[in-house]
């Protein structure tokens, strides 16, 4: 049986904010009194974005591939694992079509950062601005996002399996 063309992946990403860290989102380091938490740069929009596309090509998950118990990765730039994950989906016949993103955070305010989180996205995966989408809800203060506890991110990606020749 041929496998089909088109595949759609998802991916969801959460980091607590806390006190002595930055708020990376989407590659952009957002002022705010909090960041986000985690082994890397813990950039939670990119984190889904990556889960989203290894989900697509059945790559596993972004823990496999870069391991939070791995100290190489410690600090690492989530803008730098994401296209490693995109290089790793076109290794296995793989072009991302679209993806659309949303971030929950009460604060801070991600509108005025969301162009440039699409342009950091983008640049990541080797792709137009256009196929990247990003938007934000701020969940009505309901719910640990709505308490500022943390931030969460979900992602949806289309990838298309090109031929051999179309990579050339």
């Amino acid at each position: 049986m041929q496998q089909p063309a088109l595949r759609i992946g998802h991916g969801y990403d959460v980091h607590r904010l806390v006190e002595g860290r930055r708020c990376i989102i989407g590659g952009v380091d957002i002022p705010y009194e909090k960041g986000l938490l985690g082994h890397s740069d813990a950039d939670v929009l990119a984190h889904a974005l990556a889960d989203a596309i290894l989900g697509a090509c059945r790559g596993g998950d972004i823990g496999k591939l870069f391991p939070d118990t791995d100290p190489a990765y410690e600090g690492a730039d989530s803008l730098v694992l994401l296209s490693r994950v995109m290089e790793f989906a076109r290794e296995r016949g793989y072009e991302l079509v679209d993806a659309d993103c949303t971030i929950a955070a009460q604060a801070p305010k991600i509108t005025p950062h969301r162009d440039a989180m699409r342009a950091n996205l983008a640049r990541a995966l080797g792709v137009d601005v256009e196929q990247v989408g990003v938007k934000a809800t701020t969940t009505e203060k309901l719910g640990w996002e709505g308490e500022g506890a943390g931030i969460g991110a979900w992602a949806v990606c289309l990838l298309e399996r090109c031929s051999s020749r179309d990579r050339a």
